[in-house]
C-alpha cells in the first residue's frame, strides 16, 4: 500500500519522491487541504496539519512543513516562509538583508506523520548556510535561488539538481529520518 503524502506543492512531492524510491516506499500525492496553524515553531504547525489530513483521509498519511530561519533577522521568516515568499519573493527577503555582514541562516524541516486514532509523530531536519547576495539557479523552489548550503560548493539550492540538493538539504535530512523509523516500524509489523 502506498504512503499518503499531503502536500499542495508539486516540488516537494518530487523532491521526496526521489529519495522514497531510495528506501523502496511507494509514494502516494494528495492535495487534500487542511487548515495549517500559524506558530512560531515547525513542529507546532505540521502535527495539527497532518493530523486534520489523516481525520479528512481516515488514513496513514505524512505532511512536510519547512521555513528559512536567517540569523540577522532574529529568525524571520522561519514558519512563516510560505507567506513572506509569496509576499516578498527571494528579491524581498534580499532587500531586507542590504547592508547585512551576518549572513547566517538555516532551513528546517518538519515531517509529520499519522495514523487515525494515533497522535501524530514528528520528525526534523536542518542544513546551515548563508543568504547570497543575489538570486542564482534555475531549480528548486521557494527560497532554494538565495540559500547556499555550508556543506555544498558555493552554489545555491536553485543552482543543484535535485538529487544533489537531496543529498544535504534539510527536507532530505526530516524525510530520511522519517522513512527508516517507517521502513522499521512496518518491518516489525510484519
Amino acid at each position: 500500500m502506498a504512503l499518503i503524502f499531503v502536500t499542495s506543492n508539486r516540488h516537494k512531492f518530487e523532491e521526496v519522491s526521489e529519495i522514497a524510491l531510495k528506501h523502496g516506499v511507494e509514494l502516494e500525492h494528495s492535495d487534500t487541504p487542511y487548515i495549517e496553524i500559524q506558530a512560531d515553531e515547525l513542529e507546532q504547525v505540521v502535527r495539527p496539519s497532518v493530523q486534520q489530513a489523516c481525520a479528512l483521509l481516515r488514513q496513514p498519511c505524512f505532511a512536510e512543513d519547512a521555513g528559512l530561519f536567517v540569523q540577522t533577522l532574529r529568525g524571520f521568516p522561519g514558519p512563516y516562509s510560505n507567506f513572506v515568499f509569496r509576499t516578498l519573493g527571494n528579491e524581498g527577503l534580499l532587500k531586507l538583508m542590504s547592508g547585512e555582514k551576518d549572513r547566517r541562516a538555516e532551513f528546517r524541516s518538519a515531517v509529520g506523520y499519522c495514523e487515525t486514532g494515533e497522535k501524530p509523530r514528528v520528525f526534523t531536519g536542518k542544513v546551515e548556510g548563508t543568504i547570497a547576495l543575489e538570486t542564482r539557479g534555475t531549480r528548486g523552489f521557494g527560497f532554494d535561488p538565495i540559500f547556499v548550503a555550508s556543506e555544498g560548493d558555493g552554489r545555491t539550492f536553485a543552482e543543484m539538481p535535485m538529487d544533489e540538493k537531496n543529498r544535504f538539504s534539510h527536507r532530505a535530512r526530516a524525510i530520511e529520518a522519517f522513512f527508516k523509523w517507517y521502513k522499521q516500524r512496518e518491518k516489525v509489523r510484519g
